[in-house]
């Protein structure tokens, strides 16, 4: 892991949904991403952590590492993600743990495990992504936001 991989991908949030869930990447480097999210604010009415929070922690991770793994000049884009969910979450944060499961050429998939602040299984999520050549106007592809 470099200082500067993360970074390069955390500079890529401003404006986005993982910055409006609060996610905080914590360890990129090839084959693994590791970030967090507060439960606060990503809960349903009944007070527990949002389902649909934890797949886009998940899918967010996972299409990090794949960045990482397609290099300057591609990207990532997902093109399926699944997830179960074993138990809910009412405070502290959920920590995201995305591990390479394959990275070819022109796929790379990721299995992505979100635990709770007690080291419980909150999510296990899984997430393909097709590698492509980069769009010039996305974040990851201008200046120096190159992986």
């Amino acid at each position: 892991m470099t200082d500067d991989l993360l970074a390069r991908l955390q500079a890529a949030f401003p404006g986005t949904l993982p910055e409006r869930l609060g996610i905080e990447l914590i360890e990129a480097a090839p084959g693994r991403v590791v970030g967090r999210m507060p439960v606060a604010g990503n809960t349903t009415p009944a007070g527990l952590l949002h389902g649909g929070a934890s797949v886009a922690l998940a899918e967010t991770l996972g299409s990090l590492a794949a960045t990482v793994h397609a290099g300057p000049g591609r990207a990532a884009v997902g093109i399926e993600v699944s997830a179960t969910h074993h138990r809910g979450a009412r405070a502290g944060h959920v920590t995201g743990t995305a591990l390479a499961l394959h990275e070819g050429g022109r796929v790379a998939s990721y299995e992505i495990r979100v635990l709770d602040d007690g080291g419980r299984r909150v999510c296990t999520a899984r997430l393909t992504c097709m590698l492509v050549d980069s769009d010039s106007g996305s974040r990851m592809a201008n200046g120096d936001q190159h992986m």
